[in-house]
């Protein structure tokens, strides 16, 4: 008579093992590992340790959604991890780490009425970085954009909004109170583009030093480097801000200044390409990139 084989067990006979316990160590690294993300100048290659947390994460699953799971705990969303970006994460809406524009605007200006303008810097400066979806496609691609570069890219934007707004016959003066990418255009063509100072200093209040405070902050947070002092300074862009960039990039604000037809050439100068008509805009209020409204 044959024998019965019961095959409800593995044919090695053993005893399916459960998955290891996380320990206080695990959880120390992958704690580690979201606190790299949170130094955006800290760079892979040049960090052994963050390097090696890296490979962890590629190589160890459960390390990996433990990783995940403290990075959520945190308020943060993982945009990508690997070597070229490191631990990239964004700060969700409600995270303690989210930048808002009205924050980031008292600290750069006494006038709370420019946070319109700030957000319009940021804003062009993404724009003018990635002014194709195949640029935010392309993991190799690096934008170029200088101060001045930014500044006339905005301005003529503004010259583009305000022939608009003559053909349709419409009231042309600014207005402080509005809301949106209509009133920010209008503060931004009658603000000075450096200011007077007696030393050439350009004023904090002008339309370049808005963008210098916008360039800095993002220099500061990883998502540009500082690459000569040409045009009002020059700037490459990194992995995680075409990632930021990349998130936020089906925003209406984003998509919105980009249909002006306003084309840049991408090498970080001033000169720019007219675009051909397009249908009327109405941005949200308070837009501005990487920022929550």
């Amino acid at each position: 008579m044959s024998e019965y084989a019961d095959r409800s067990e593995p044919e090695t006979g053993g005893v399916a093992q459960s998955p290891a316990p996380v320990t206080p160590a695990d959880a120390a690294d992958a704690a580690r590992l979201v606190a790299f993300g949170l130094q955006p100048k800290v760079q892979p290659a040049r960090d052994q340790e963050y390097a090696e947390l890296l490979r962890r994460y590629r190589d160890d699953p459960p390390f990996a959604r433990l990783a995940d799971a403290v990075a959520t705990g945190l308020g943060l969303v993982v945009l990508e991890v690997s070597p070229r970006a490191g631990m990239a994460v964004t700060a969700a809406e409600d995270s303690l780490f989210a930048v808002r524009m009205g924050d980031y605007a008292r600290r750069t200006s006494a006038d709370s009425g420019d946070r319109f303008l700030h957000g319009l810097a940021h804003l062009a400066v993404a724009a003018l970085a990635f002014p194709r979806p195949e640029d935010l496609a392309d993991d190799g691609y690096i934008g170029r954009v200088s101060v001045n570069g930014v500044d006339a890219f905005v301005r003529q934007a503004c010259r583009r909004l305000e022939e608009r707004a003559g053909e349709q016959g419409e009231n042309t003066d600014p207005e402080t109170d509005a809301p949106g990418l209509e009133a920010a255009w209008r503060i931004w063509a009658r603000r000075s583009a450096t200011g007077a100072t007696k030393d050439a200093r350009r004023l904090a209040g002008s339309t370049t030093g808005i963008i210098g405070k916008a360039v800095s902050f993002l220099t500061d947070s990883g998502f540009l480097q500082r690459t000569g002092d040409d045009h009002g300074g020059t700037y490459r862009t990194t992995a995680r801000y075409q990632l930021q960039v990349r998130d936020l990039a089906g925003s209406a604000a984003m998509a919105e200044l980009l249909d002006l037809g306003v084309v840049p050439v991408t090498d970080g100068t001033a000169t720019l390409l007219p675009g051909e008509d397009g249908d009327d805009l109405e941005l949200v209020a308070d837009a501005g990139l990487p920022f929550h409204s």
